[in-house]
Order: structure tokens, then C-alpha cells, then sequence
């Protein structure tokens, strides 16, 4: 049963917040994009800088 009410809960915190973000519900869709724009060019830096550096610690090799 626990297994059930933890499938539920998971089901719960997906699709409320994709509701939300569809309906754009007090400005959260607007928001949840501002935030994505943002996190995929932080993560488009990180992982040139972590390359640069494992490739500068494979020249040192």
C-alpha cells in the first residue's frame, strides 16, 4: 500500500505544476520559462568549462 501512496503523491507533484505552468496560473508558466532560458545557458557554460579543464588536465598527462 505504502508503494501505492507513493506513486500517487509523484503523480501529484508532476502533474500539478505542469497544470500550472500550462495554464499559466498567477504568472508560473512565465516564470518556469525565465528559469529554463536561464538554466540551459548556466548549463551550457559549466560543461564548457568542466571540458576545458579535463582537457587541459589530459595535456598535462
Amino acid at each position: 500500500m505504502n508503494k501505492f501512496i507513493g506513486i500517487l503523491i509523484g503523480l501529484a507533484l508532476l502533474t500539478v505544476p505542469i497544470y500550472a505552468w500550462i495554464t499559466n496560473f498567477a504568472g508560473f508558466g512565465t516564470a518556469a520559462m525565465s528559469f529554463l532560458k536561464g538554466g540551459i545557458i548556466w548549463v551550457l557554460i559549466l560543461t564548457g568549462a568542466i571540458s576545458l579543464v579535463i582537457g587541459l588536465s589530459n595535456l598535462r598527462e
